[in-house]
């Protein structure tokens, strides 16, 4: 199998597209045939990562690459950064506007969450300049 690029565009203003990303990648990883568990990993870090996009970030890109043996995704955007990744990555802490946890979101498990669905997840921020989140789950 050749490696296959996906490429999605992030709206940073519309929560009922928030998921469409992940929701394409994981039918994608389905057709062709990874197992269940890797493409539900892949969908809860991907959306995750996208819903951050839209809370957070004003939208963004996301790209992935899928071979044989590795799902390689990179999630950036051109929002605020993070000023402190460590206490971002802590379960429950998160800086959402009340607007948007009257929506059901933003409980600070974002981060953590794509952490715990992924084998490899590097972080690259500047606060002013955005934040990208590379991300690799592989195939076992």
């Amino acid at each position: 199998m050749e490696p296959i690029a996906l490429h999605y565009e992030v709206s940073g203003t519309d929560f009922t597209c928030a998921g469409e990303a992940s929701g394409k990648i994981k039918k994608s990883l389905k057709e062709l045939g990874f197992p269940a568990s890797l493409t539900r990993n892949v969908a809860i870090a991907v959306y995750e990562g996208e819903i951050n996009m839209v809370i957070h970030g004003g939208g963004g890109v996301i790209d992935a690459e899928i071979t044989p043996e590795c799902i390689s995704i990179v999630l950036a955007d051109q929002g605020p950064g993070i000023p402190d990744v460590s206490l971002a990555m802590q379960e429950g802490y998160s800086t959402a506007p009340d607007n948007v946890r009257q929506l059901g979101f933003g409980a600070g498990m974002g981060l953590p969450n794509i952490k715990k669905y992924t084998d490899e997840m590097v972080i690259e921020t500047e606060v002013g300049k955005g934040t990208t989140i590379r991300l690799k789950v592989f195939v076992k």
